[in-house]
């Protein structure tokens, strides 16, 4: 399995609405593509700022191309993005990922 982690921010005055785009529209194509495990929102306000993190696990690399493209390293953005973020971070962050469980 492997995890893959986007990044990105916006001014606080921004951040409830663009909390709905990802938990809607956002992330509806993560959702829809064949080999995604699972998607996460995370969240955390700060004083001049809100970081968002797209938390997607997948089937593996090929899972992860039917998303992004064959570059799957590099960060995918959505008009809407246009305008509410503080910055386009190029790439994104992959993890193999492993289950553990307590043994019995």
């Amino acid at each position: 399995m492997i995890t893959r982690v986007w990044h990105g921010r916006t001014s606080l005055d921004r951040a409830d609405h663009y909390l709905q785009f990802l938990l809607h529209e956002g992330t509806k194509e993560y959702l829809q593509t064949k080999g995604n495990l699972s998607v996460k929102v995370w969240q955390r306000k700060e004083e001049d700022c809100c970081h968002f993190w797209t938390v997607t696990e997948w089937a593996g690399i090929s899972a992860i191309k039917n998303f992004a493209g064959d570059d799957y390293e590099k960060a995918k953005y959505y008009p809407q993005d246009q305008g509410v973020l503080l910055e386009f971070e190029e790439k994104v962050s992959h993890y193999e990922t492993y289950s553990v469980s307590l043994p019995g």
